[in-house]
C-alpha cells in the first residue's frame, strides 16, 4: 500500500507530506484547492507524462516521493530484483520534473528509465475517473481480467508456453524444409565438390605447415655449403679438439704442483671444449635440414598450388577447406536423410499445432463461462448503483486463426446503458458518470483478483447524490476491505464512510501575494464539521451537522 506522499515545489504546493494507512481514506476540499494538482502530482511518481508547467514559479526543479510498504511476495519485487534494485524494505519511486521539461526518474535511490518507472507504478497503483483511459476501460487488460477472476491464470500461461513450442517446432520444420530445398537445388554441384574435396584431402593448418617447410628447404640450399665448411673446421681432420685435449690432460697432470696456475687455464678449455662439442650438434642438426631431395621440393609446390587454388574455386581460406568438405558432405547427407527427419518435424509440428489448440480451445470455454458468472456479478452491482436498465457483458470473440500467445479470444468489457440501445465497449458506450460506476462495480467484483494494492478512485461519484453516493460510499468501503482505496470525493455520503479524512485547502502566503495547497488530516472530532460543509455549502447549519452526525452513525 501507498503509506507516504511527499511532494516538492509542484503548482501550487511549496512542501507536502502525507502519511497514509490502509482502508479507505478520502480527500475533500472546495473546488480549486488543489486535488487535481495533488493527483497530477502523484501520476508524475507512477511514470505519468512530465511537464515543465507542474514546477512551482520561481524554482529550478519540482520533486515527488511515494513510499510504498508491500507484501514480501509482491511481484514489484521480483520485478525490482530483475533489474538490480534493492527490494528488501520499503518501495520508493521519485520523480524530479526539472523547469525545462526534463525529468528524472529513481527507485530507491536508483535510476531507472521512465519506461521502467510508469511500469512499476502501474503494478502498485490503479487510478480511476471518470475519463480515465489506463485502467480497466483499456480493452487490452480484460482478458487478463477475466482469467483472474476465474483462476485460470496457470491455463493461460500454458497455452502461452503451447505457443512458444509450437512456433519453435514450426521454424525448425521450416529451417529443414529450406536446408533440403537448397541441398536438392545444387545436389550434382555437392556432389561433384565432395568429390573433389576427398581427392584432396585437405587438413587444417597444412597451407601454414608446407609453406614453411618450403621456405627452410629454398634457404638451406643457398647456406649448405657454409655449414659444411664449418662443421669441418670444427669436427673435422683440422679440428682443434684433439690438441685441446691433449693440452688439458698434460695441465691436468700438473695441477698438483702449482694449482693456482693451472686450474684456471684447465677449467676455460674445458668450456672452450664444451662450446665445440655443443657447435658440432647445431651443426650437424643443421646439414640434415638442408639435405633435402629437390623432388620433394617440388611435391610441396604443387600441393600448395593445389590446396590455394581449391580456396580461391570454393572462395574460402586453405584453412576452412577441411571444414567446408564436412559441411558439403553433410547437404549431401541431407538429402539422402533428410526426407526421414522431415517427417519427424512435420509431426512434431503437427502435435505442437493439436496441443495448442487443444488447450486454446479449452481455456476458451473456461473463459466463457467465466465471462457468464462475471456478468451476473457485476450486474448484481449496478442496481444499487442506479444504473438498474444498464447491462454489463463480457464479448469473448474467438477465432483459431488469428491464434496468439493468449490463445485465440479477443476479450472485451460491453454495456448497454438502456434497454432497446446497442451495447458496446464500455468506453465508447457509457457517459462519464455511468462509465465511473461501471469501473467501480468491476473494482468490487475484481479487487481481490489481480488488483494493484492501492485504488485510487477520482471523484466518481459526481452528478449523483443521496443513494447512489451513498451506494458508491458503501461499495469502496467494502473494496478497502482487500486493498488500500484513496477516493477524491464531493459526496458526503462516501466521506462518513472513510477511516481516514484528509482535507485540501489553499492558504495565502505573503499577505496574500501567493496561495500554497494545503492537506490535513482531519480529526475524528472535527469531521462532522467537514461532512456538515459538504451538505450544507458555505453556512453550515444545525441541520447539516445533524444530518453528518447521522452519516457518520449510519456508516460506523
Amino acid at each position: 500500500m501507498l503509506s507516504r506522499l511527499s511532494i516538492r515545489d509542484i503548482v501550487l504546493i511549496d512542501r507536502l507530506d502525507i502519511d497514509f494507512a490502509d482502508g479507505l481514506a478520502v480527500l475533500t476540499g472546495e473546488t480549486g484547492a488543489g486535488k487535481s494538482i495533488l493527483l497530477d502530482a502523484f501520476a508524475l511518481a507512477l511514470g505519468g507524462r512530465g511537464d515543465a508547467a507542474l514546477v512551482r514559479e520561481g524554482t529550478e526543479q519540482g520533486q515527488v516521493t511515494a513510499a510504498f510498504d508491500l507484501k514480501k511476495g509482491h511481484p514489484v519485487r521480483a520485478m525490482l530484483k530483475a533489474q538490480d534494485i534493492p527490494a528488501d524494505d520499503e518501495v520508493i519511486l521519485r520523480r524530479v520534473q526539472l523547469a525545462d521539461g526534463r525529468t528524472r526518474a529513481f527507485v530507491n535511490d536508483q535510476p531507472v528509465s521512465v519506461q521502467a518507472l510508469k511500469a512499476l507504478g502501474a503494478a502498485l497503483v490503479e487510478i480511476h475517473g471518470q475519463h480515465d483511459d489506463r485502467a480497466l476501460v483499456d480493452a487490452g487488460t480484460h482478458r487478463a481480467l477475466l482469467d483472474a477472476f476465474a483462476g485460470l491464470e496457470d491455463d493461460a500461461d500454458a497455452v502461452t508456453s503451447l505457443w512458444e513450442a509450437r512456433r519453435a517446432a514450426a521454424e525448425a520444420l521450416e529451417a529443414h524444409r529450406a536446408d533440403i530445398a537448397r541441398a536438392q537445388k545444387e545436389g550434382d554441384w555437392l556432389r561433384h565438390a565432395v568429390e573433389e574435396l576427398g581427392k584432396l584431402s585437405p587438413q587444417a593448418g597444412e597451407e601454414t605447415a608446407l609453406a614453411e617447410r618450403r621456405t627452410t628447404m629454398m634457404q638451406a640450399e643457398k647456406i649448405a655449403e657454409d655449414l659444411r665448411d664449418a662443421h669441418e673446421a670444427v669436427a673435422g681432420s683440422h679440428s682443434p679438439v684433439p690438441a685441446l685435449s691433449s693440452a688439458v690432460r698434460k695441465l691436468e697432470r700438473r695441477g698438483a704442483q702449482a694449482p693456482q696456475l693451472v686450474e684456471p687455464a684447465v677449467k676455460a678449455l674445458d668450456a672452450a671444449l664444451t662450446a665445440l662439442d655443443e657447435a658440432t650438434t647445431h651443426l650437424d642438426a643443421a646439414l640434415r635440414a638442408a639435405d633435402y631431395d629437390p623432388a620433394e621440393l617440388e611435391r610441396i609446390e604443387e600441393r600448395l598450388f593445389a590446396l590455394r587454388a581449391a580456396g580461391r574455386k570454393y572462395n574460402v581460406a586453405v584453412d576452412d577447406l577441411a571444414a567446408l568438405a564436412q559441411k558439403y558432405a553433410a547437404d549431401i547427407a541431407l538429402i539422402v536423410s533428410g526426407e526421414q527427419k522431415l517427417k519427424e518435424l512435420e509431426a512434431a509440428a503437427k502435435k505442437a499445432e493439436d496441443d495448442f489448440h487443444k488447450k486454446a480451445e479449452a481455456l476458451s470455454k473456461a473463459r466463457r463461462a467465466a465471462g457468464v458468472k462475471l456478468d451476473k456479478a457485476v450486474n448484481g452491482e449496478l442496481k444499487p448503483l442506479k444504473l438498474e436498465r444498464a447491462r454489463f457483458s463480457t464479448d469473448i470473440q474467438s477465432d483459431a486463426a488469428a491464434a496468439g500467445p493468449n490463445g485465440i479470444d479477443r476479450v472485451e468489457f460491453w454495456v448497454q446503458t438502456n434497454p432497446g440501445t446497442r451495447a458496446g465497449p464500455m468506453m465508447k458506450v457509457a457517459s462519464g458518470g455511468e462509465l465511473s460506476r461501471f469501473l467501480l462495480a468491476l473494482k468490487v467484483v475484481l479487487a481481490d483478483r489481480g488488483s494493484a494494492p492501492t485504488l485510487v478512485f477520482d471523484e466518481i461519484d459526481t452528478g449523483v447524490g443521496g443513494a447512489v453516493a451513498d451506494a458508491i460510499g458503501a461499495r469502496l468501503g467494502q473494496l478497502s476491505r482487500g486493498v488500500q482505496v484513496l477516493a477524491v470525493t464531493h459526496a458526503p455520503q462516501v466521506a462518513a464512510r472513510a477511516g481516514r479524512h484528509y482535507l485540501i485547502s489553499k492558504d495565502a502566503l505573503d499577505k496574500g501575494k501567493r496561495v500554497a495547497t494545503r492537506v490535513s488530516e482531519v480529526a475524528a472530532e472535527k469531521r462532522r464539521e467537514e461532512i456538515a460543509r459538504m451538505l450544507a455549502g458555505a453556512e453550515i447549519t444545525a441541520e447539516a451537522r445533524a444530518a453528518a452526525e447521522r452519516l457518520i452513525k449510519q456508516a460506523s
